[in-house]
């Protein structure tokens, strides 16, 4: 650290959007102190283990009753494994109370979860934003699709998004790498969709580089993502805005330190720094700047603005609207279909592990209404692969059948809107402490009528296309996940236009609080069905470009 304790900027949160918040304003020009509560992790050096393979590892990429036992929630996630377990946080350290079941995935290191993301990457479109006004749920987005698109574009460019250009009027196409493949099963399905139903299935978008990007990539299709990737072969903070930063030579990384409250000047109306704990020495210390960027995820700003009060602000930072820690959403998964081709493409066999599958977009409510029993929509994800033989006999026999391929089979899940509900919420428990000694949150939040009307369309229609397509043997599932499992969490410090029902403005600049900035998840005014980093990646840009223009205009 620098023997001086005051910044241009500080930037709380090293994670998608703190590290884009990080990459911009340093280019600019500011000296930015950028913030991160967990312990650093250095681009390859510290992806130990994901060059082994499975029988290499003490536990064969398996989870042992230890990991389950410090982790009951992190285990449950798909991207949780023997190696990349080191990336998630230990629940009995981190604890929260669900007041109803949330599952709270997490990342406390430089980095955050870039480093473990699914890396789906659409942009929204008008539908989406334009969705409250329609139906009256939620506040009316400060922006319209217009507002993004150039941000879009400029985020996609660095950030190395693969796809095809698909000419669907409800997701917009962007500056894409060279799509991957699908598979012949896949082909074939999106044949029959488009055929039979007129519905577009795409290859998924993914932040996989097809194509090199510097010294980034290209991907070598060893589906390891969410253990680190020593060829930078996908988008994370740590391959990619990080390094950026450091390079401008205006980057100070301060790893270990936990923001605890953001510091007010009442003269000034505006906030002058914030006070950090130290996570290892629990020693307090305080550092200024002229602006402040909170990326600490969408809870994660929640706890710190919550817990940033003084006689002006008696609820909470920014907190006059009453609108801090309410409307909560995330997208509801976990529902689909799964089926099998028997006897089909026989002579076909894929090439690598792709990290990526195929995408179903939105179909229903296109015009924003309700024509289809509730209101907003989903999109699926899945895909198609073979399984192995038939796992009969013992020996020799049993390797023989296992080591040839079987039949195709093809699935997809879907992924559907969460409305912004006021009364889904997290508030601060000064009753529960962490092991800092720092309030916990208590998180109450549930889907609702409109989710669960919505979830039997979702079953019913993965089965409908999969029929349509020609599989046999169709099973739908719903294994309902509890809100926070599909790790969208959105808007707990919204958009909008008006101050006495919103935190931020169409900048994503704070009402009561012209020199704070904040683009993580919970500045979103609604969920969309669409995967939602991308959209975080272009609000930041878009911020921190208006951030500095005002900065240098003297008004902040």
């Amino acid at each position: 650290m620098p023997s001086s304790n005051h910044f241009d900027a500080i930037v709380v949160g090293s994670g998608i959007s703190g590290g884009w918040a990080a990459k911009e304003l340093t280019e600019k020009g500011l000296k930015t102190l950028l913030l991160e509560r967990g312990r650093n992790v250095e681009h390859i050096k510290d992806y130990e283990g994901t060059e082994k393979n499975p029988w290499e590892l003490q536990h064969h990429n398996g989870l042992t009753l230890e990991d389950k036992r410090k982790s009951p929630i992190q285990s449950k996630c798909y991207a949780f494994d023997e190696v990349s377990k080191k990336f998630f946080v230990n629940d009995l350290e981190n604890p929260y109370t669900p007041t109803k079941p949330f599952d709270w995935i997490r990342g406390n290191h430089v980095g955050g979860r870039s480093l473990m993301w699914g890396r789906q990457s659409y942009r929204w479109s008008d539908l989406d934003f334009e969705a409250n006004a329609k139906d009256g749920y939620g506040t009316d987005w400060p922006i319209r699709y217009s507002d993004l698109a150039p941000w879009y574009s400029y985020v996609e460019k660095f950030a190395g998004i693969s796809g095809n250009r698909d000419g669907i009027p409800n997701l917009p196409d962007g500056e894409f790498q060279p799509a991957m493949e699908m598979n012949c099963v896949e082909k074939m399905v999106a044949e029959q969709l488009k055929t039979k139903m007129g519905r577009p299935m795409i290859i998924g978008r993914s932040a996989n580089h097809t194509a090199k990007i510097g010294t980034r990539g290209p991907c070598q299709f060893r589906n390891k993502c969410q253990q680190g990737c020593p060829f930078g072969g996908y988008f994370s903070s740590n391959s990619a805005t990080l390094p950026a930063a450091a390079a401008t030579g205006n980057l100070t990384l301060r790893p270990d330190a936990i923001t605890t409250e953001i510091l007010y000047d009442k003269e000034t109306g505006r906030a002058k720094g914030v006070r950090i704990l130290d996570a290892n020495t629990n020693k307090t210390e305080e550092y200024f700047a002229k602006i402040i960027f909170l990326n600490a995820s969408t809870l994660g700003t929640a706890h710190i603005l919550l817990n940033s009060v003084s006689d002006v602000f008696p609820n909470g930072f920014g907190n006059s609207s009453q609108q801090v820690g309410h409307n909560l959403m995330d997208h509801h998964y976990g529902v689909g279909a799964n089926a099998q081709l028997d006897g089909m493409f026989l002579d076909k066999y894929t090439y690598g592990r792709r990290p990526n599958g195929i995408y179903v977009p939105r179909f229903r409510n296109l015009d924003g209404g309700s024509s289809a029993g509730y209101l907003r929509g989903f999109g699926y994800q899945g895909g198609a692969s073979r399984g192995r033989g038939p796992s009969d006999g013992i020996g020799i026999e049993l390797k023989e059948n296992i080591t040839e391929p079987g039949n195709w089979s093809m699935g997809w899940g879907s992924w559907g809107e969460h409305l912004p509900y006021y009364e889904n919420k997290v508030t601060l428990d000064k009753n529960k402490k962490d092991k800092w000694g720092l309030p916990t949150l208590n998180i109450d939040c549930e889907f609702k009528e409109n989710e669960m009307k919505m979830r039997v369309d979702m079953k019913n229609s993965a089965v409908e296309m999969l029929e349509a397509a020609g599989l046999k043997n169709v099973k739908p599932y719903d294994n309902m996940p509890a809100p926070g499992f599909c790790i969208h969490e959105m808007g707990t410090a919204r958009m909008g236009k008006d101050p006495k029902t919103s935190v931020l403005n169409k900048w994503n600049q704070m009402h009561e609080a012209k020199n704070v900035f904040i683009t993580d998840g919970s500045a979103m005014a609604s969920s969309a069905c669409q995967n939602p980093s991308l959209t975080y990646m272009a609000l930041t840009a878009r911020a921190a470009d208006y951030a500095v223009s005002e900065l240098k205009k003297g008004n902040l």
